[in-house]
């Protein structure tokens, strides 16, 4: 560990290689395959694997078998990084820069991006389903569902398609820009939270409740940077809500009032973890982190 590394950032790190070695594995090298390549392209090398680090830690709780946990990781992250291609697609975003390098539609074409997308987001279930995830086929069909949830019309689809409705009408109010978030961002890290208590065939109500603080967090902790960083910064572009005329947290509660929300929820993410005890410091420290970061 370097002198000045956190117990937080050395396991975000280690999450982080544990996630590339993982992936690498499931989406192996293919000659002449195109849309291989840009499944790998998409889903390897890039990111702070976040969503697979709240997995990992919520598994450890429990005492779920690690490389169990790390093929439920791997599966977050295919559908995570499935739903940013196509986030990023010009009838989307219409994005160029994605975590610092050109958008998936901009290093291949348009058609395998659409295509590449698809294929990491049926990945995604096909880990879950297969036995090395679990023996336990209840657990198994546990998974899928959640992931299902959290990633569909009731979860991150539905919460696009609110965004995009945005466009033309708008958010009327804090609590209805909340709720948006809350399914377009916020199901994946409420999965990644209450995965582990899955796995363990546990309750997971305070990883609940710790999820939905963390990922109103995260978001606005994103609408703060979209006004006060940079693209080079942030490694994609800013300000494009503003432009699309669609209103953010930083409109309905100003920048500060954002900061000291963000703050609050961060706080209220620890307090729900204390039936854990000690055994959730890095899960307390994440929810510190979301709120610290530049990026």
């Amino acid at each position: 560990m370097a002198p000045d590394a956190t117990p937080f950032a050395q396991a975000l790190s280690e999450t982080a290689a544990d996630m590339e070695r993982e992936l690498d594995a499931l989406l192996p090298v293919r000659s002449g395959d195109r849309l291989r390549a840009a499944m790998r392209y998409a889903a390897l090398g890039q990111g702070k694997r976040l969503r697979p680090f709240l997995v990992m830690q919520s598994a450890s709780l429990f005492d779920v078998a690690p490389a169990e946990a790390r093929r439920v990781a791997a599966a977050l992250e295919c559908l995570h990084c499935y739903s940013l291609v196509h986030d990023d697609l010009p009838a989307m975003d219409d994005d160029d820069l994605r975590r610092g390098q050109p958008t998936t539609h901009r290093q291949f074409d348009e058609a395998t991006a659409i295509l590449a997308g698809d294929g990491l987001l049926t990945l995604a279930f096909e880990i879950l389903a297969r036995e090395e995830t679990s023996t336990d086929p209840a657990v198994r069909s546990a998974l899928v569902l959640a992931l299902a949830l959290a990633s569909g019309e009731a979860g991150m689809v539905g919460g696009q398609m609110r965004d995009i409705e945005a466009e033309t009408t708008s958010f009327a109010s804090y609590a209805a820009i909340a709720a948006m978030q809350g399914m377009k961002t916020g199901a994946l890290f409420r999965f990644a939270c209450e995965s582990g208590a899955i796995m363990a065939r546990a309750d997971g109500a305070a990883l609940r409740q710790y999820a939905e603080h963390f990922g109103l967090a995260f978001q606005i902790t994103d609408d703060v940077l979209d006004v006060e960083s940079t693209p080079e910064a942030l490694g994609k572009a800013t300000g494009k809500d503003k432009d699309r005329g669609k209103a953010t947290f930083v409109d309905f509660l100003g920048l500060d009032g954002a900061k000291k929300e963000a703050s609050r929820l961060c706080e209220a993410a620890v307090a729900a973890l204390s039936p854990y005890g000690g055994r959730a410091r890095l899960l307390q420290d994440a929810a510190r982190f979301v709120v610290s970061r530049k990026r």
